[in-house]
């Protein structure tokens, strides 16, 4: 009957499954297949966008680099995404053929706007320098056999008075004969002894644009001692250019200048403006 007595045993609590493991296993190590895709796509985008060539480089090399020692793991058995860093080297390579082929196109595209830029900047250097033969149009008097003005070939010497330097954009500049003249009493830069003569100078635009003359600049020195001859400024000359000169339109200013009273010549420099080059003119006196 003592098993009647016993008290009734408690059921032991049932361990949860845990499963097995077996010795030595680690997860798998997919983390370079997978930077090497993301990489490689952000790379290929890259190629495809112009001055974006230097990022599809970096990128590229990374993902290629890291998709090949991702297969390699592949191939150990300590990763499971072989197609996934297969994919992204394949990626990192064509994010380098984007690379290269982006950097030729850049530039040449960089190559061809800085020839254009030079080109431009020539023909406006171009059009600042007197055409070869052109500067001896005299307007004062003189004519050829054609009835026209008289023309003297282009030496590289300064021109005489009544010549004009012509320039390849159409732009005329002529200096008369010095005369003799008179300042009045208030003028400045006369040196009593000295004699002052005065100067016309006449700018014709014949070109397409219009031409801002407030650049012009007009000085002269003594042809014989070569020293700067003085400006004369009075209430009749030496106000100088101003203004715009439209195609087609020309205009003249009297310049005066003061030179020694045994001055046998007079050299008047014209310079028309910065991108111009200047011409000089032997005036005799």
């Amino acid at each position: 009957m003592s098993q009647f007595t016993q008290p009734p045993q408690s059921p032991q609590p049932q361990q949860p499954y845990a499963p097995a493991q077996m010795p030595g296993a680690r997860p798998a190590r997919n983390g370079l297949g997978i930077s090497a895709l993301v990489l490689g796509v952000i790379g290929a985008v890259s190629g495809l966008i112009p001055f974006f060539f230097w990022l599809a480089g970096i990128l590229g090399v990374i993902a290629l680099i890291l998709g090949l020692v991702g297969r390699g793991r592949a191939k150990r058995g300590e990763a499971t995404n072989k197609g996934m860093a297969t994919f992204g080297a394949v990626l990192g390579l064509i994010s380098l053929i984007l690379s290269v082929v982006g950097a030729v196109i850049t530039f040449k595209a960089v190559d061809d706007a800085v020839n254009d830029l030079n080109k431009a900047v020539s023909d406006t250097t171009a059009s600042a320098k007197p055409k070869p033969g052109g500067d001896g149009s005299a307007k004062d008097g003189g004519s050829d056999k054609k009835g026209g003005a008289d023309k003297k070939k282009d030496t590289g010497k300064a021109l005489e008075a009544g010549d004009s330097a012509v320039y390849d954009d159409d732009l005329t500049v002529t200096v008369g004969d010095a005369t003799s003249y008179t300042p009045d009493a208030y003028a400045a830069g006369h040196t009593k002894g000295n004699k002052a003569y005065r100067v016309a100078v006449v700018i014709e635009n014949a070109g397409k644009e219009k031409f801002d003359s407030a650049l012009v600049n007009v000085t002269a020195r003594d042809g014989q001692e070569g020293a700067d001859a003085e400006q004369i400024f009075d209430g009749k000359v030496g106000e100088g250019f101003s203004g715009t000169i439209l195609p087609g339109k020309e205009i003249t200013v009297q310049f005066a200048f003061d030179a020694p009273a045994d001055a046998k010549d007079l050299t008047v420099e014209v310079n028309p403006g910065f991108t111009y080059d200047a011409t000089q003119w032997d005036l005799k006196l």
